[in-house]
């Protein structure tokens, strides 16, 4: 369908062997995520790549597009393949109209694969919900943050500011 064109001009993911129809980006979500992608690329350098709205290859018939993803870098690599699980480090959703697929759909997605780290920016409430601990399909754990820092599973050492994520 790709190939076709038939996609063409349309925001659409693959979430289970499903194509899904994506929300609208509103002006609220692409400000915030575009300005978290420039604080993450600055915080972490040469440690990790940033993508932006880009796929990203699952194994259970999934190929959604993240808002951000943190993944290794790899270069010339993913001229071949988009970024598999064994590639990324988390996942980071703005939501607003999206929410509920976010939270529900989407987390069961990325657990099933052991992701093992994936963040959802609700912003609506203006808060971070983090979800960690793949198993059996689900997260075991889940915190909702307002503020303070939050150090990510990949990178321990890095404190990343939870007001900048959520509200810059």
């Amino acid at each position: 369908m790709i190939v076709a064109g038939i996609l063409d001009n349309r925001r659409v993911e693959l979430l289970k062997g499903e194509i899904i129809e994506m929300s609208p980006e509103g002006e609220p979500h692409a400000y915030f995520s575009s300005e978290a992608g420039e604080y993450l690329i600055k915080l972490l350098g040469d440690r990790a790549t940033i993508r932006l709205d880009k796929p990203i290859t699952l194994p259970n018939n999934s190929e959604p597009e993240p808002d951000i993803a943190v993944v290794q870098r790899l270069g010339r690599e993913y001229l071949e393949h988009h970024p598999y699980p064994k590639n990324i480090f988390w996942l980071i959703e703005y939501a607003d109209s999206s929410l509920e697929k976010d939270l529900e759909i989407k987390s069961k997605i990325y657990a099933e694969v052991n992701i093992c780290e994936y963040w959802v920016v609700n912003l609506k409430r203006r808060n971070l919900i983090v979800f960690r601990e793949p198993q059996d399909c689900e997260y075991a754990s889940k915190s909702t943050l307002n503020s303070g820092t939050i150090h990510p599973l990949a990178f321990p050492d890095i404190a990343i500011s939870v007001n900048t994520i959520i509200s810059n």
